[in-house]
């Protein structure tokens, strides 16, 4: 070590990117003392907190029953980046057989010398448990939600605390949810993600505390209907909560800790795509008149429907207008951290060269993104479609409504049922007060589906503010708010006539023409696309041809469509960008010129 130096310095200089595949302009910008530094939660929001994001210790050891973890440590990681990828500095594979240990020793600042401390976790794929100096915090299951512990009782006198992680991730070979991931990627299937893979941070809180919040917005009555769970409460304790347009308060209530406050909400302001107005929220917990815990929150007023247009076909709405969604399939992987944004700047600049190119929608495909990703949809007006990520695949898909007989239903055991709906809930719950979320679809293609009308019937009921796609291009039971097919790479759409007068007409899933762009890919050759081309011009020539195609059903009774997709993933070269995205494949300015013909409201006349 270099005179002079701290290990933390020597341990940084020891880390880099590993492996030979593309990367992206921001994994240079990833600094290993502090990566992914922002604050992971901005729906609840609280100043005492640490981030623990860095460098820990990591070893990968045969799956047995212990706990203990190993007595020797195969490197360093870089925590929140998979283990596989190249980010973690480490791009090793794990597999069912074999357990993934993380171990740090925290510094614990003084700030959080408080009267409790909690310890999160944004994600962590799959299965985990949790040791704090030696004992058992917790275990938990399920790879796209965030958890946490009351660590309190296990810390120990002194400036270091060992948090260790042990991980167990089947990937393909479990029943769990799992999205894109297979332990052979090919194709549409991509490299498995071990392991934690979102921020990881500590916060303190006093012993009685709010855990959690609910906002809904209600424009028809100008509401936004606020509740809120809270932790070691006392009888009498009351929740203050106040609603602020800017800096000025516009409405408060005070009701007790097992009631939803209505506030009203003065001289509304609709959020939607072109105009994304956020309102603030505070939510406090008060005792005797005295705030004892307070957290920051937002929320937007927005309304997300459906109803017939003047053909009687459905029509799904924003705030009570028809709004043609358009918007590419997310996969959300990136070259060098897999499911990990490299940074916050690149997670914002997808989202943001989409709404560039003119899409007002994003559907975020099989995969479940960090809450910051939501809230930069927020600020920036982008709708969002919400995928429930498929796992235990095998039954038989039909890709055409109407076709009975074909499709089956998946005959899942009573563990893959329960983790399923399990996960799918803790994800609707951790998501609600994102007004860009605007439709959940608990099924993608036959990927896993199952008790179709239950789970759909079972979604409505638990979030009856937004729409359900059931199976979106899946096997069709006519339930839900939405039929939706997938074809490629023609847009089509499901006969109006015999589909449209119950549920909304969409077109899932189209287009994947293929453009692989040298220096630009994964892997030399055998790169793939649905339709491939030899150059730019021959691309952008057939998607402005299929954008002529879409208003053609627009009037003729479609409500939205999905454009696969927003960039490359590994050997699929179906993106709009490259998937370092450094090559936009066709002009931003040309598709956003050639997207504004599919907004125009006078395609379509709504039922008086």
């Amino acid at each position: 070590m270099l005179a002079g130096a701290t290990i933390a310095e020597a341990q940084t200089t020891a880390w880099k990117p590993v492996g030979d595949k593309i990367k992206t302009r921001w994994a240079s910008q990833v600094d290993p003392a502090k990566p992914l530094p922002e604050y992971p939660r901005p729906q609840l929001i609280r100043p005492g907190w640490q981030n623990l994001n860095g460098l820990w210790d990591y070893a990968i050891t045969p799956k047995t029953i212990s706990d203990i973890p190993p007595a020797t440590f195969d490197g360093k990681i870089l925590v929140p980046f998979a283990v596989e990828s190249s980010l973690s500095g480490v791009g090793r594979t794990v597999g069912r057989d074999s357990l993934l240990w993380y171990r740090r020793m925290v510094p614990f600042s003084a700030k959080l010398k408080s009267e409790k401390t909690l310890l999160h976790f944004g994600a962590v794929d799959w299965e985990c448990d949790i040791y704090v100096n030696g004992k058992r915090a917790g275990s938990h299951q399920g790879g796209y939600d965030p958890f946490s512990f009351d660590i309190t009782p296990l810390l120990v006198k002194g400036e270091q605390q060992e948090i260790v992680v042990r991980v167990w991730d089947p990937t393909s070979d479990g029943p769990q949810p799992r999205g894109k991931q297979l332990k052979q990627p090919r194709g549409i299937w991509y490299t498995p993600v071990t392991g934690i893979w979102q921020t990881v941070w500590l916060e303190k809180v006093p012993t009685s505390y709010i855990e959690s919040t609910k906002n809904t917005p209600d424009i028809d009555r100008n509401v936004v209907t606020v509740s809120a769970v809270a932790q070691n409460a006392q009888e009498g304790d009351i929740l203050r909560i106040r609603a602020w347009d800017k800096t000025t308060m516009m409405s408060e209530k005070e009701v007790a800790l097992d009631a939803t406050a209505e506030l009203p909400v003065v001289n509304t302001v609709l959020w939607e795509p072109g105009n994304p107005y956020l309102y603030e929220l505070t939510v406090a917990l008060v005792r005797k008149n005295k705030v004892v815990d307070e957290v920051r929150s937002y929320f937007a007023m927005r309304k997300i429907s459906r109803k017939a247009d003047a053909q009687g076909i459905q029509r799904m709405l924003v705030n009570d207008k028809f709004v043609f969604q358009y918007g590419p399939l997310d996969q959300g992987w990136w070259p060098d951290g897999l499911y990990t944004a490299p940074t916050d700047s690149a997670l914002l600049f997808d989202i943001q060269k989409t709404r560039d190119m003119g899409f007002n929608m994003i559907r975020k495909h099989v995969k479940v993104e960090p809450a910051r990703w939501y809230y930069h949809c927020d600020r920036l007006g982008m709708l969002v479609w919400q995928d429930m990520p498929s796992g235990d695949l095998g039954n038989q898909w039909e890709s055409r409504p109407g076709v009975e007989g074909k499709g089956t239903e998946k005959d899942r055991s009573s563990l893959s049922e329960s983790i399923f709906r399990r996960e799918w809930k803790a994800i609707m719950d951790a998501n609600h007060n994102f007004p860009s979320i605007v439709v959940w679809v608990p099924f993608n293609e036959a990927w896993g589906q199952f008790k179709t009308e239950e789970i759909t019937k079972w979604t409505e009921d638990h979030d009856p503010s937004r729409l359900v796609n059931s199976a979106s291009g899946g096997n069709f039971h006519y339930v839900g708010d939405i039929i939706d097919i997938h074809n490629y790479p023609m847009p089509v759409m499901p006969a109006p006539k015999l589909y449209g007068k119950e549920q909304v007409i969409v077109l899932g899933e189209f287009g994947g023409l293929g453009l692989p762009v040298e220096g630009h890919t994964w892997q030399e050759k055998d790169n793939w696309g649905y339709q491939t081309f030899k150059n730019a011009d021959e691309l952008t020539q057939r998607y402005e041809g299929f954008m002529n195609d879409l208003v053609d059903l627009i009037k003729k009774g479609l409500s939205a469509a999905v454009y696969t997709q927003t960039t490359d993933v590994e050997v699929e070269t179906n993106g709009l960008m490259t998937y370092d995205r450094e090559v936009i494949k066709i002009p931003v300015e040309k598709l956003e010129a050639v997207h504004g013909k599919l907004y125009n409201s006078s395609l379509v006349e709504m039922k008086k």
